[in-house]
């Protein structure tokens, strides 16, 4: 992941809201020009470069050295950056009523104004409740626990559990009880935070809070909903290709009584609290003799006695390969790297942007294994985009919109094919899969990439209608119920009512973390990835393809990444891919053997739920 705060626009819209006196002008004054929104624009990027030097700092010592003293200073550093944040969003909705104003201006206050995740109104009182709330409901998720064996557990010993166990009713148990813990108790709090939260949009001039969400992507909040519409229509044939056969597995597995034959899934039952990505239960749905992908890129890293420096130094590798400037020193002797003996980090891998100049970090707990090294081509992927866009004005320096930069260190970690480790003496010439090793490879892709894919789409489209009140307070349960079983074909191992919340039980929703941008994320990385083997001149399947090496590719990427946000997106996009549409396709291409494959197996099924 990238770290919150890297950019002005990334720190407004994740920290907590706090309270913040409006600056409209008096009747008297008069109403604003041109000129003064330029010169608010000015001072807005002098004052966040300088405070973001700072605040940068303290979180990263919060994040390095975790001590009751540095919670209390990136608390602090916290609070401040809000308080700026909002006070630039509701300036921004006054010089946005200047005559005059140019199209980059207009953007530029838009930007601004729509940065907020939650926006406080300035009805006295309002702003302290909303942060009060934020903050129960936030320390409600962190403390929250369920049960297994009917003993407390953890949130991330459940996590573990849930993917690990195959006893329907200890999968049963933790389901529920973690809902029910969790959730439940966030539902009357989470009601009136939106109520207010409403108010605070109204006050920036949108209609809902949802609507303010959607204005951040250069095209009409409505126009933005169709769009990722159509994006789901594009991938969706392959999603219930995925679901018929996992549902299918289940069923043989577990019998009729725990998984049915027909209609939507357990949701307890894939491997994950969320359902969200199902990778681990591929044990139970790996096709018999084809599983095995042929190697094991833990056992290969071990057999060459890499170390985590060995680990970082391939993943900067494969940037200067493309052509990109080697990583400063400093990147290695500022970055955590191995979690140290002697105090508390957040191990959480994370990449960082200090200065906006080139001071740029990982901060990673490496262990020598295949996810930690995918994990290490990822997040460099958004160092080199931060290095890239590091000339623009602050309110640029940022991903094109928010799915570009989880997008990038993703189409980076799908390189990570055989014959990129061939090219990088990992893996023997003479050992790489044959083309019937393939499906086991794609198929375990499959369980996260694919499976992820209405997961990511729902979650806003919760939101988004609770914000508008299609999804009134009265029903919080039901709408959640209707758009889990309508786009992920997934239902609650027991019958919820009204007095259960289980939107609450994921984290990004009581946090009020906007998540589209996965949605997004999980698409660009794979246009991303073909545009790159189309430059390269690659001529075999798409999932075996590597660009490694390929400074033209790496030429076009670049331009790419210098613009960070300074222009829309589309232009951003056409730049690397020759197309100004977000688009499934590639995707769709990328799977398609697996596709074929699933249409064998799901001969007779019922398809659909």
């Amino acid at each position: 992941m990238i770290r919150t705060g890297i950019s002005m626009l990334a720190l407004a819209a994740m920290l907590p809201v706090a309270a913040h006196a409006q600056t409209a002008p008096t009747p008297a004054e008069a109403a604003p020009t041109a000129a003064d929104a330029q010169a608010f624009l000015d001072r807005v990027q002098q004052e966040y470069t300088a405070f973001n030097l700072v605040a940068s700092r303290v979180a990263w010592i919060n994040a390095t050295y975790i001590t009751d003293d540095t919670d209390a200073l990136a608390s602090d550093y916290g609070a401040r950056g809000t308080e700026m944040a909002v006070r630039f969003a509701i300036d921004a909705a006054r010089f946005q009523k200047a005559k005059g104003l140019s199209a980059e201006q207009q953007r530029q206050l838009t930007m601004l104004r729509s940065a907020i995740t939650l926006p406080a109104p300035t009805t006295p009182g309002a702003a302290t409740t909303l942060s009060d709330i934020s903050t129960r409901l936030g320390s409600l998720y962190a403390k929250g626990k369920g049960t297994l064996n009917g003993k407390p557990i953890n949130g991330s010993d459940i996590e573990a559990a849930m993917g690990e166990s195959r006893d329907p009713a200890a999968l049963k148990e933790m389901w529920v009880s973690w809902h029910d813990n969790v959730g439940a108790p966030m539902r009357t709090d989470y009601a009136k935070m939106n109520g207010i939260a409403n108010q605070g949009a109204a006050e920036l001039g949108f209609l809902d809070v949802g609507t303010m969400w959607r204005s951040g992507y250069d095209m009409p909040p409505a126009e933005f909903a169709a769009m990722t519409d159509k994006l789901w229509d594009e991938v969706k044939p392959l999603y219930v290709a995925l679901h018929t056969y996992v549902r299918a597995k289940l069923n043989q597995k577990y019998g009729d009584a725990v998984q049915a034959k027909t209609g939507p899934i357990r949701a307890d039952l894939l491997g994950n609290m969320w359902a969200q990505e199902w990778g681990n239960i591929y044990d139970v749905v790996a096709p018999a003799g084809a599983g095995d992908v042929g190697y094991d890129v833990t056992q290969l890293l071990t057999a060459k006695s890499y170390d985590w420096k060995k680990m970082v130094q391939t993943g900067e590798g494969f940037y200067s390969s493309l052509g990109f400037t080697p990583l400063p020193q400093t990147f290695w002797e500022r970055s955590l790297f191995v979690k140290p003996a002697d105090r508390e980090v957040l191990c959480h891998a994370s990449a960082w942007d200090l200065d906006e100049k080139d001071d740029v970090r990982i901060k990673m707990c490496i262990k020598v294994n295949a996810d930690d090294f995918v994990t290490i081509h990822h997040e460099l992927g958004h160092n080199y985009y931060q290095r890239a866009y590091q000339a623009k004005p602050a309110l640029y320096r940022n991903g094109a919109n928010d799915g570009f930069h989880e997008a990038i260190g993703d189409f980076v970690a799908l390189s990570i094919t055989p014959e990129y480790l061939v090219q990088i003496g990992l893996l023997d010439s003479a050992k790489v899969p044959s083309a019937d090793k393939d499906i086991g490879l794609l198929l375990r892709q499959a369980m996260d990439k694919v499976a992820f894919l209405p997961f990511g789409l729902l979650v806003d489209k919760y939101r988004w209608q609770v914000f508008d009140g299609t999804i009134p307070a009265s029903g919080y349960q039901a709408g959640w119920d209707r758009l889990r079983r309508q786009y992920q074909g997934i239902v609650a191992p027991v019958a919820r009512d009204e007095t259960r919340f289980d939107p609450g039980a994921k984290y990004h929703i009581p946090g009020s973390v906007p998540y589209t941008r996965y949605f997004l994320a999980r698409l660009l990385q794979f246009q991303f990835y073909k545009a790159a083997c189309d430059q390269a001149g690659w001529k075999g399947p798409l999932h075996r393809c590597s660009f490694f090496g390929d400074k033209k590719v790496g030429a076009k990427l670049n331009a790419m990444l210098e613009m960070g946000a300074s222009k829309p997106w589309p232009d951003a996009l056409e730049a690397f891919t020759g197309t100004r549409e977000i688009s499934g396709k590639a995707m769709v291409e990328y799977f398609a053997p697996l596709k074929k494959w699933l249409d064998a197996q799901n001969k007779g099924q019922p398809q659909g739920w």
